[in-house]
């Protein structure tokens, strides 16, 4: 098993980077995780924002041509809808696998069983993979990059057939027992065994989908619990080119003394660093504007832009489909999100926007 503290035994100069980036992420974890507590509205927005990025990111990597938009609507039918293409198959299969995960990430543990599940969900709804998911490789395969105009670029080659048990094995039995330890931070586990994952790439498709599944839940299970409001696979997406490098100087000299995995571990750190600033930035805004309004709240804060100062009666004579209370408790929380602000009190109570959009 040493060969895997050997592929982390950084030199000087890779260790304090490494340092700085992860002090900067587990402070954000420690603020993020208090703002979880509090179960404030504006939560339940931002992962839903950050799913439909997230499947539509992952699977665009892959060769999907589904956009975020298209992906939002598919998800809104997906009841009634039959899936017809590859892509909505591959869709809906990444949503399934990441509310697991999201819901049961606590009880799942790391095992050859759960990794072989999580792959058998994510392609469920794939015709075409019925023989396969679930289920090692029979054929060798390669790491394939998709490009523009239906360009593919060998990334690198991978794990024989006939070794992909054992590898995976070996690999999980070292991260679980690491994880236990304590001794080396959470974040380097991870990030080695994302990059041990795809370059055994166990499964005949699948895997750069479900190694960014495994991130979310190892991430979640180690308490970083912020991966669920903003997408990591969206900032992938949109450092493709840096992604496949990373990964390709590791991959050059795969299973020999001098494997450097140090730009693959600083790009999963970095990457992770830039997501809390983004998240950081997401939730800011929506807290000015005044966090998740539904559809009806939307339309009672056009109608007092439109015709402030209104009274709630105003209100209620313009939507007369919304019973009194609805509106009363509307307003209240719109108040509380500082949608609105009242003037006056009682019946004399009148509702304005100050130059908020």
């Amino acid at each position: 098993m040493d060969k895997y503290i050997n592929k982390i035994n950084f030199d000087f100069s890779t260790n304090q980077k490494m340092l700085n980036l992860i002090a900067k992420i587990d402070l954000y974890k420690g603020k993020w995780n208090s703002i979880e507590k509090q179960e404030n509205i504006y939560l339940k927005e931002l992962r839903k924002i950050a799913t439909i990025e997230s499947i539509g990111s992952s699977t665009r990597i892959e060769g999907g041509t589904l956009t975020d938009n298209e992906i939002k609507d598919l998800l809104k039918n997906v009841k009634i809808t039959e899936l017809k293409t590859r892509d909505e198959q591959e869709v809906i299969g990444y949503y399934d696998t990441l509310e697991i995960i999201y819901e049961n990430c606590n009880n799942i543990h790391l095992s050859e069983n759960y990794i072989k599940q999580l792959h058998q969900n994510l392609l469920r709804h794939c015709s075409k993979d019925e023989r396969h998911r679930g289920k090692y490789k029979f054929l060798s395969n390669k790491v394939v990059a998709n490009y523009p105009g239906g360009i593919q670029k060998v990334i690198f080659n991978t794990t024989e057939v006939h070794l992909v048990e054992k590898e995976i094995n070996e690999l999980i039995n070292w991260v679980n027992e690491q994880f236990d330890k304590g001794e080396i931070h959470p974040l380097i586990i991870i990030g080695l065994l994302i990059y041990e994952f795809l370059s055994i790439h166990p499964f005949q498709d699948g895997n750069g989908r479900l190694s960014r599944l495994l991130t979310t839940l190892l991430l979640m299970k180690n308490n970083y619990v912020f991966i669920q409001y903003v997408s990591f696979e969206n900032l992938i997406e949109q450092s493709k080119k840096e992604y496949y490098e990373a990964l390709m100087e590791g991959q050059k000299n795969r299973n020999k003394e001098n494997e450097n995995i140090s730009k693959w571990i600083l790009y999963f750190l970095d990457r992770l660093n830039t997501l809390t600033q983004k998240l950081d930035n997401k939730y800011d805004v929506f807290k000015t504007k005044g966090g998740y309004l539904n559809e009806r709240q939307k339309e009672i804060k056009q109608f007092i832009k439109n015709n402030q100062p209104v009274k709630i009666s105003d209100v209620s004579k313009h939507f007369k489909d919304i019973t009194i209370h609805t509106i009363k408790k509307d307003l209240q929380y719109m108040k509380t999100e500082k949608v609105i602000r009242s003037i006056g009190k009682g019946k004399g109570t009148v509702y304005i926007i100050d130059n908020l959009p």
